[in-house]
């Protein structure tokens, strides 16, 4: 016998799960806001609680494959890693999604979900409501470990503000985009060092001993989950003043550490960044790159009442782009003096 299902999502109704729904309405066309969700790379440049998503596999459902109730659509069916925050604390889980344009419906469930999540799963819909406008609901089940009470109010209280926070933060990025408006900052900078590709991801890596190393940070506190960190900095400016910052940063050896600040300064509403390790016979080439959010509401009060928008922009750019490089040349100088 089938299980029943919710008819507008084809999800099982299964009693012993605990279910959510949020919801938004959208100035921006249904399509432009779905290949945003479809988009999963670029999630950690939209939603705060993304902090990296990487695509693992993924191409066109057949017809056996495809979900119950899904025949005949065209459905795609995909494997992505994720590697976000909730209630403060960095997890990570591999989920599969079946994306269907034609309805606009993506469907997710994680396979191997992390404590005290025992299974989590939902689905994205997105509909228009004429050209400009549309609605995007977001559906969650789930269940905790052991049913545990005090688990399943840690899941729903996870769920209930990353819910709000990436719907608003669509939202907002969507209608950005619409109208045009462009706060959005990338760049990079890169340095060539004479050693291995693995001496430079250690000495980033090794973030807890970058207050005797570089002369820019002051204090660190770093938490190491296998390679899953969380980094709080207290950081140095050009004007002799501090600024605290907090990181989670997955570390992927030996060529690349990327990260998102869950506490960023009054400037910016959103920093992610990348160390990227490029190792080639002349050594390695070592790369920061950023993007950044300009925080318009603060720029009068950061930079003064004349300033605005690409004075914001130029002053992020110069601040991380000075740190950054001055991190690149203290690795150097250590790893090419250990070489010497």
């Amino acid at each position: 016998m089938s299980r029943p299902t919710d008819r507008s999502t084809d999800r099982p109704t299964d009693p012993d799960t605990e279910r959510a729904e949020h919801r938004t309405t959208v100035d921006a066309p249904a399509k432009a806001v779905y290949e945003l969700l479809v988009d999963v790379e670029n999630w950690p440049q939209i939603f705060p609680p993304s902090v990296h998503v990487e695509r693992l596999e993924g191409g066109p459902l057949s017809e056996q494959d495809a979900p119950e109730g899904q025949a005949g659509q065209e459905a795609t069916g995909e494997r992505i890693r994720i590697w976000a925050t909730a209630n403060g604390t960095a997890k990570t889980w591999t989920s599969r999604r079946t994306l269907i344009p034609s309805r606009g419906v993506i469907e997710f469930r994680q396979e191997v979900s992390s404590p005290p999540v025992a299974a989590m799963g939902g689905t994205w819909i997105v509909e228009a409501y004429g050209e400009q406008r549309c609605r995007v609901r977001l559906l969650h089940d789930y269940r905790a470990v052991d049913d545990d009470p005090d688990s399943l109010a840690w899941i729903a209280a996870a769920v209930d503000r990353n819910s709000k926070a990436e719907l608003e933060a669509l939202k907002q990025h969507a209608e950005a985009a619409a109208q045009g408006r462009q706060t959005l900052l990338s760049f990079e900078d890169s340095t060539r060092i004479a050693g291995r590709a693995r001496d430079v991801f250690d000495f980033i890596n090794a973030a807890d001993l970058w207050p005797e190393r570089l002369p820019h940070v002051a204090r660190v506190r770093l938490e190491d989950d296998e390679g899953l960190q969380l980094l709080e900095m207290d950081t140095r400016s050009p004007d002799g003043s501090t600024h605290t910052t907090t990181s989670v940063r997955v570390c992927l050896p030996d060529d690349r550490i990327v990260y998102k600040q869950i506490q960023v300064p009054a400037l910016m509403t959103l920093h992610t960044g990348r160390w990227q390790f490029q190792e080639d016979a002349d050594g390695v080439l070592a790369t920061s790159q950023h993007t950044v959010v300009i925080n318009e509401a603060n720029i009068a009060t950061v930079l003064g009442a004349d300033a605005d928008l690409d004075a914001a922009r130029e002053a992020v750019r110069h601040a991380l782009g000075t740190n950054s490089l001055t991190t690149l040349a203290q690795a150097k100088a250590h790893i090419e003096a250990g070489r010497a």
